[in-house]
C-alpha cells in the first residue's frame, strides 16, 4: 500500500473558476461584457452556488469588476492600468534579475537557457499562441524563482493574473513571438555574463517596449 494516494476531486467552483478564466483570456468573454450568475449556471447546468464562488475568486483577481450600475462585468483594461502594473513590474523585475544573478546556481541559469531554446522551437514549429505566451511567462517566472526571495515572489504573485491578461493582449500584432524572444535573449545574454547592471537595464527596456506596444493596441478602435 506504500505510495498509494487518493486524489481529491476538484471542487465544482474551482473548475468553473478555471473555465471562466480561460474564456476571458481566450476572448470568449469580451472586456466590459456583463456576467450574469443565473445565465452561467444555466449554461454549465449547475446551481448558482459554485458559479457565485468562482465569480468571487475572479473578482479578487481583478478579472471581473463591478460597473457604475453595480453589475458584474469583465475587466476592461485602460492605459492607466498598463502604466501602474508595468511601473510595479519594472521596479520588481529589474531588482529581481539583479538578485537572481547574485543568487542563482549555474545549473539554474542553464535552465533559463533551455527554456529559451524551447521557446524558439515552439515558434519555429508554429505552436499556438497560448503555448508561446506560457513559455514567455515562464522566462520571467524562473528569474523570480531563482532570486530565492519569498517576499518578492509574493509581491509578483499579487499581480500575476492581470500580468497574464496583458501578456495575452501584448501578443496582438505581427511578429510578436519573435520580437519578445529577441528581447528575452538580450536579457539572458547579460544574465549569462552575470552582469547585473546591463541585465537590469535590458529588463527595463523589454518592459517599456511592452508598454509601448500595449499603448498602441489599446489605442486602436475595436472592430
Amino acid at each position: 500500500m506504500n505510495g498509494f494516494m487518493i486524489e481529491k476531486p476538484v471542487p465544482y467552483y474551482e473548475q468553473f473558476y478555471h473555465s471562466i478564466k480561460a474564456m476571458i483570456f481566450e476572448g470568449k468573454f469580451k472586456p466590459g461584457e456583463r456576467i450574469v450568475e443565473t445565465q452561467l449556471a444555466k449554461e454549465f447546468n449547475v446551481s448558482k452556488s459554485p458559479i457565485r464562488e468562482a465569480i468571487r475568486m475572479l473578482v479578487q483577481e481583478g478579472l471581473i469588476v463591478t460597473d457604475e450600475k453595480s453589475r458584474m462585468v469583465i475587466y476592461e483594461p485602460t492605459l492607466k492600468d498598463v502604466e501602474e502594473i508595468y511601473f510595479c513590474r519594472k521596479a520588481l523585475e529589474s531588482f529581481a534579475v539583479r538578485l537572481m544573478i547574485e543568487k542563482a546556481a549555474d545549473s539554474e541559469i542553464e535552465e533559463i537557457e533551455e527554456l529559451l531554446l524551447e521557446t524558439e522551437k515552439a515558434i519555429r514549429d508554429g505552436q499556438e499562441d497560448k503555448a508561446i505566451i506560457d513559455l514567455n511567462a515562464s522566462f520571467h517566472n524562473l528569474i523570480i524563482e531563482f532570486t530565492k526571495n519569498e517576499r518578492l515572489k509574493k509581491q509578483i504573485k499579487d499581480l500575476k493574473t492581470l500580468m497574464y491578461f496583458f501578456r495575452v493582449m501584448n501578443f496582438q500584432g505581427g511578429h510578436r513571438a519573435e520580437d519578445i524572444l529577441k528581447q528575452h535573449r538580450d536579457i539572458f545574454y547579460h544574465i549569462k555574463k552575470r552582469d547585473q547592471e546591463k541585465a537590469a537595464q535590458a529588463m527595463l527596456d523589454h518592459l517599456q517596449l511592452d508598454v509601448d506596444h500595449l499603448t498602441e493596441v489599446l489605442g486602436k478602435p475595436t472592430k
